[in-house]
């Protein structure tokens, strides 16, 4: 009853709206966070946590995926992620695909961010529109995840008669090889398992989990993309966008976002990189000293990694040694 009456009050307009922040700014969301009222927190995030990786986002003019995608020769910039279309022409996304394939970023500071969340129990769940797949590189698994657009860590084929599974580094090789990925069962192609126009959403999309959250915070997202947009129409509480330009209201059943009219009551808009916002929040909670070192770290390891998988095998290793072996013998042999 109390959960109906504060939906019916929140996101209906009946009755009048119970203020959540003493102040309706990132300093009133940390004192919300600290004081211990927020427990069920839920990320929704895009393409623009993932810009200071290295990675474009779609839509921004000039540097945007879509701006820069005319050697591809496409009807138009979304045809490359056109089912339809890439039935009948592959080559332009695994071209691509090459350029953005996972494994050559490392997570942002709105990654780690959320990894933070995590360890202090106080994240739900992450929602997120890439396919980038550095929320699981940051450390969100299975359960803290659910990949909207779905995710290159598997792939399958095309065909509804076979469908097989096939692994990231299947996947990499063929992508890497300059091969159009075909079924070893059926010769068909084999997609990762991203969401291209044209398909639907995995079901976990509509979970539950938006009644139960205290805090939503959006980073890196326009919302303009449907029905990833649409969730936060499920969610009666409080917004948090850390954004370099503001998040477009969403009006709908859940009474949308809210932040600088004269009925404002429980939304804050943050203008600024999304890392920047993320290190302020974490400034403000005590934890900002925790996150630079967490990513230090965490850099450090994956650098770590990235050097030992360059390393030559120690076959290769032996035969680099011979060969320098050989040429150093050469000109002894040549003066004998």
């Amino acid at each position: 009853v109390d959960f109906l009456r504060s939906l019916f009050s929140n996101t209906l307009g009946l009755g009048l709206a119970e203020k959540v922040l003493d102040d309706l700014t990132l300093e009133g969301v940390a004192r919300y966070i600290n004081a211990g009222k927020c427990k069920n927190v839920i990320c929704m995030v895009g393409a623009g946590i993932s810009t200071s990786a290295g990675i474009p986002d779609f839509r921004s003019p000039g540097t945007g995926l879509y701006a820069n995608l005319q050697k591809y020769n496409l009807p138009y910039p979304e045809a490359i992620f056109q089912i339809d279309y890439f039935k009948k022409h592959p080559e332009p996304f695994f071209t691509l695909a090459r350029e953005l394939y996972p494994g050559q970023f490392k997570p942002t500071i709105c990654h780690y961010f959320m990894k933070m969340m995590k360890d202090k129990g106080l994240l739900k769940r992450c929602y997120t529109q890439n396919i980038d797949t550095l929320e699981r590189v940051a450390g969100l698994e299975g359960n803290d995840l659910i990949e909207a657009h779905g995710t290159f860590h598997t792939s399958h084929c095309v065909s509804s008669c076979c469908r097989k599974e096939y692994t990231l580094d299947w996947m990499k090789e063929k992508i890497f090889s300059d091969e159009i990925p075909k079924c070893e069962k059926c010769s068909s192609l084999v997609k990762p398992d991203i969401v291209f126009f044209g398909e639907g959403l995995p079901a976990r999309v509509f979970s539950s989990d938006f009644p139960c959250c205290d805090l939503l915070i959006i980073m890196g997202t326009s919302l303009q993309v449907q029905p990833f947009a649409s969730l936060i129409s499920l969610h009666p509480y409080m917004f948090l966008s850390l954004q370099a330009s503001p998040t477009l209201g969403f009006l709908g059943f859940g009474g949308g976002m809210d932040f600088d009219s004269e009925k404002a009551y429980r939304d804050v808009a943050h203008i600024s990189s999304c890392d920047d916002g993320c290190l302020a929040l974490a400034d403000l909670l005590g934890w900002k000293a925790e996150l630079e070192e967490l990513v230090k770290k965490e850099h450090a390891r994956i650098d770590i990694q990235d050097e030992k998988k360059n390393e030559p095998s120690g076959e290769s290793k032996g035969a680099a040694a011979k060969a320098s072996s050989a040429s150093a013998d050469a000109p002894a042999k040549a003066e004998e």
